[in-house]
């Protein structure tokens, strides 16, 4: 089975309004400070041109040192406070979708899975990501 074909789904609810949301999620000085999955990894480094045709780029490393990997994707289509598309190195696409209401935003990841890791360890590495974020949204 090729499971490159596969989408896997994330998603979590913020008690925090889109604007704060938006901010936090894209501007590179807050994603080094939520962006792994668990506390033994860290984001020392992450760049951000948040337009169409425009490249993220995050380092994630074990704090040890031990093996790091370098994130990265090209914007697709941006719709401020609304969505962001874009693909990875591999080809991979990822929609980031905000909807705000009741002064909550709920943030809903789909991604194309690759074929390295088993679809669940994808999808619990992601979803823990996205709980990091909404620690961190919540928390300041």
């Amino acid at each position: 089975m090729d499971l490159a074909k596969n989408e896997i789904t994330v998603n979590t609810t913020i008690n925090a309004e889109i604007k704060k949301v938006w901010k936090l999620w894209n501007e590179p000085e807050h994603i080094v400070k939520w962006n792994y999955a668990s506390d033994d990894w860290h984001t020392p480094s992450a760049t951000n041109d948040l337009r169409s045709g425009g490249r993220i780029t995050a380092r994630m490393e074990a704090k040890d040192g031990s093996e790091g990997f370098d994130f990265e994707g090209i914007y697709d289509e941006i719709l401020p406070y609304k969505l962001i598309k874009y693909t990875l190195g591999d080809s991979r696409k990822v929609a980031v979708k905000f909807n705000y209401s009741e002064n909550r935003t709920i943030i809903t990841e789909t991604f194309d899975a690759e074929d390295q890791n088993p679809l669940e360890l994808q999808k619990n590495g992601w979803q823990a990501i996205l709980n990091n974020f909404k620690k961190y949204a919540e928390s300041i």
